[in-house]
């Protein structure tokens, strides 16, 4: 069972159980009660990994496993000692490991595995459980650059790999609602979105601490840490949080919430891949006339501008706008000036406009959606503002392992909402955000930003056709012993 690449290679041992039961001519008590409602007997089990076991990561091990339905085998953390302790006592006859690579070769039995480390080695993790035929689950934005998106959704295709992107509202059955709206014409034409976030919420827009060895956490492995990345000694205020405003290892306030906001429209417009792209950024300027230049880093805010062509949903060319670092739309005309845009105080939203009226929607994570339509008749409906959820997250992670029993291409794999197939080019699009970004910082001697343009991008062959310095940031360069 150690290199899986069957159609269902999470079912082998169901398979097994299932046959023998036929060709036996003993009478089998049914599972039910030998072990009482509910009971799954171990043979039924999946065997669970997670890559990435604090924070984010033990919600995302927790939840897979369903309330001790399925079997945690393993968990692969680069430091125990911190937010990792807690599922090492949720899961203590788990195997522990601090490289994943050496937990897939050794533990051959792991069927899946959930991937919630920083964003530099989403890709680097994913691609090594695909190859040896393991389902993923892994946390959002799906990879660290476009050309991994890319890669990794055609391997999912052709390793047969049951795939998740944790970006769990998605699942969230109020986009329906949104859907309704949009597939009924009541917006009419629509033309234009804009998306907005308080993001970053952490230090972003500065020079990059000076590394300090000495102050390592005596229990974190930082070489598997880094990964992927260009090595440097130890750094503090990096790990476990602030990683996410350098490009080595983070995707800024876009990778961060990114795909909880732009899904929104991307998935109920049908949206492909974008057309072009441009940003804006704001400077830090400490002495006059000199803005400071940290080309590591990501900005303290910026706005990006996105086109797409018209697909069946959308009927014409959309204009997508980003802002983050708390910059948001002016409040439309159309919603009364007391109520929110977006979520609370308006702090994180999409605008849907048409024209005939526009939906107002929250981020969707796991806060509630609360979608309201405004039309310009004055008729409004709006959805609940709180939502009662039956299980954490929308059902987001048990759906996914559901779907890894039933095998590749059931009923259950096509049902999930974030499957590769989907999550793939809208993370891209996200991306895109981020190679405009970085796009905007290049230049030649002091003054000469020669990407300040809008960027043509190809994207069926991935490729911005108006700067040739732009492709860059397609992918990324790997440390030698994490190609991917």
């Amino acid at each position: 069972m150690n290199e899986r690449k069957s159609e269902q290679p999470a079912n082998s041992r169901r398979t097994f159980i299932k046959q023998s039961a036929a060709a036996s001519s003993f009478f089998l008590v049914p599972r039910h009660v030998l072990g009482g409602a509910g009971f799954t007997a171990p043979s039924d089990q999946l065997n669970l990994a997670a890559i990435g076991a604090g924070g984010k990561g033990r919600s995302d091990i927790l939840n897979a496993s369903v309330k001790g339905r399925e079997r945690v085998v393993a968990l692969c953390d680069v430091d125990f000692s911190g937010s990792a302790s807690a599922s090492v006592k949720e899961f203590p006859k788990a195997k522990r490991y601090a490289d994943y690579r050496e937990m897939l070769d050794n533990e051959s039995d792991i069927d899946a595995v959930t991937i919630s480390t920083p964003d530099h080695v989403h890709g680097p993790a994913a691609a090594y459980a695909m190859e040896r035929g393991k389902h993923v689950y892994v946390q959002k934005p799906m990879t660290h650059n476009i050309r991994e998106a890319r890669m990794l959704t055609q391997m999912a295709r052709d390793n047969k790999i049951v795939s998740q992107m944790g970006n769990q509202g998605g699942s969230n059955p109020l986009l329906g609602m949104v859907q309704k709206w949009i597939d009924s014409g009541k917006l009419g034409n629509i033309s234009k979105v804009q998306i907005w976030t308080n993001r970053p919420v952490w230090p972003q827009g500065g020079a990059m601490p000076e590394p300090e060895p000495s102050k390592k956490p005596q229990d974190l492995d930082w070489d598997l840490w880094l990964g992927p990345a260009e090595y440097m000694a130890y750094t503090p205020n990096l790990h476990p949080f602030n990683w996410r405003g350098w490009w080595d290892y983070g995707t800024g306030a876009l990778g961060d919430v990114g795909c909880h906001l732009i899904d929104i429209p991307f998935r109920t417009l049908g949206l492909k891949y974008p057309t072009d792209a441009e940003c804006s950024v704001s400077s830090i300027y400490s002495q006059m006339w000199t803005p400071d230049y940290h080309p590591k880093g990501c900005p303290p805010s910026s706005f990006i501008t996105l086109h797409f062509d018209a697909t069946d949903k959308s009927k014409a060319p959309i204009e997508m706008t980003w802002s983050d670092g708390g910059i948001r739309p002016s409040h439309p005309e159309i919603i009364p000036a007391d109520h929110d845009i977006g979520g609370a105080n308006s702090a994180n939203g999409v605008l849907i406009i048409g024209d005939k009226g526009l939906i107002s929607t929250n981020i969707n994570d796991s806060s509630p959606l609360k979608p309201k339509l405004y039309l310009n008749d004055g008729t409004t409906e709006f959805g609940p503002e709180s939502e009662d959820n039956e299980e954490p997250e929308y059902g987001h992670q048990r759906m996914w392992v559901d779907a890894c029993k039933a095998g590749f291409d059931s009923a259950e794999h096509k049902a999930l909402t974030s499957s590769f197939d989907y999550a793939g080019p809208m993370t891209e699009t996200v991306l895109m955000g981020n190679l405009a970004i970085r796009s905007y910082m290049l230049r030649k001697g002091k003054n000469d930003y020669y990407g300040r343009k809008k960027l043509l991008w190809d994207g069926e062959n991935m490729v911005i056709t108006n700067l040739k310095e732009a492709n860059q940031f397609v992918g990324r360069e790997y440390r030698k012993g994490w190609e991917v």
